[in-house]
């Protein structure tokens, strides 16, 4: 009878090279999205696309929206719970203590989350991750028909109530008390989060470690707010990695190509639909305001995110059936996903905020665009030498080390 102990990480050579290189790739589509917030304060997503953001700038923004936001954490969360099953699978091949080991590493990156979150960048999601995971320990045994059934609900739900909010709203509308009633509220709301911009503007760029890490405290109620809405959405995506390790997908690609075939085409057909829509009328939107236009964008969105990230899976897959070379250094990135994450919020910060070099709010589209790539290169430079001396990244070494208790 074997223990937790006895359960080991995975060794290199057993690692599955095309999730190292999806999680590489997702590196770069989360430090793109990221960036914006990291530049200005994250309630700025709430409003339209300011006037003065022009030219190559305004495309920029149109073309992260398009083709970033949402897909890449929709990635990172397919593979984590792909992983989960990773973990379970060599559990119970060896007799070992699946749930306390599961546990562990949820607890780790939870607590390693909040840390992130409170000490160096508010817009942390790791601990959201370990939070759902437990959550995540409850479907272990579910059969993938009642996976995918769980899916379904959890992205129509919140549509239907954007839905029916906005329907409210456009009824009541129709009424002259309720509308002014509802005018005003939203002006509060507005007011509110302008409130919040200014402030968050007045301390990042010029505030001190203890005064900076004041303001990430109290950006942490609009934080956490929208960690609770984008909540179903990465636990739906962990459904849908937990049906794939089910079936191990993953493990056995050339068998499936037929599959990634379809699953490349329409999820490009549909990803580019869906997403040129919300995209062109996100832009535009208040997003406090639950309005018939902001239910459109959001159905686009759900249907739009998901597809175009099984696109990008596909495409991936795909390189790595046909071997091609380069994705072996993407895939070094990948191995160390959770300290070049941490890296980039240490970098990030260190160029945006006062105790660094102050640039909070000075940083355009365009001049993030090319600090997200150097970065992002520098990333993939520093991994591959890394790997030549060690077997795991720095952080990665302390996970497994909570996890495994050796």
């Amino acid at each position: 009878m074997t223990n937790s102990k006895t359960l080991q990480p995975i060794k290199p050579e057993e690692r599955i090279l095309v999730l190292d290189v999806l999680r590489g790739f997702a590196l770069f589509g989360i430090l793109l999205v990221n960036m914006d917030f990291f530049v200005h304060p994250s309630q700025m997503i709430l409003f339209p696309l300011p006037e003065s953001v022009l030219g190559v700038d305004r495309v920029i923004a149109w073309f992260i929206k398009f083709a970033g936001e949402g897909k890449f954490y929709t990635i990172f969360s397919i593979l984590f719970a792909y992983g989960f099953t990773i973990i379970m699978s060599r559990a119970e091949e060896r007799n070992a203590k699946f749930l306390s080991i599961i546990s562990r590493r949820y607890l780790f990156l939870f607590l390693f989350g909040l840390f992130h979150a409170f000490l160096i960048w508010v817009g942390d999601i790791l601990a959201l991750y370990g939070l759902l995971g437990f959550v995540l320990i409850l479907f272990r045994n579910a059969k993938p028909k009642t996976i995918l059934i769980w899916v379904i609900i959890i992205l129509v739900l919140p549509i239907l109530f954007t839905l029916l909010g906005a329907i409210a709203i456009e009824l009541g509308k129709s009424i002259p008390e309720i509308r002014q009633e509802i005018e005003k509220s939203f002006l509060a709301q507005a007011g509110f989060y302008k409130k919040d911009i200014d402030r968050a503007y007045s301390v990042y760029p010029v505030g001190s470690f203890w005064e900076i890490t004041q303001q990430r405290i109290h950006d942490m109620k609009f934080m956490g707010g929208s960690l609770i809405f984008i909540g179903p959405n990465v636990f739906a995506m962990f459904l849908i990695g937990l049906y794939l390790g089910k079936k191990r997908f993953f493990h056995e690609l050339e068998n499936n190509l037929n599959v990634l075939k379809k699953i490349f085409i329409w999820g490009l057909i549909i990803g580019l639909i869906g997403n040129f829509v919300y995209a062109t009328l996100i832009l535009d939107l208040e997003r406090f305001k639950p309005t018939i236009e902001l239910f459109v964008a959001s159905f686009f969105q759900m249907i739009g995110v998901p597809a175009l990230s099984l696109f990008y899976i596909s495409a991936i897959c795909m390189l790595v059936i046909k071997k091609i070379n380069f994705i072996k250094y993407i895939a070094a990135a990948g191995r160390m996903a959770l300290s070049d994450y941490f890296m980039q919020s240490i970098i990030c910060t260190l160029i945006v905020y006062g105790y660094g070099l102050g640039m909070f709010s000075k940083i355009s589209k365009t001049e993030g665009l090319i600090i997200t790539v150097l970065i992002y290169l520098v990333q993939i430079v520093i991994a591959n030498v890394w790997f030549k001396k060690f077997q795991f990244g720095p952080l990665e070494w302390v996970w497994r080390k909570f996890t495994y208790l050796r």
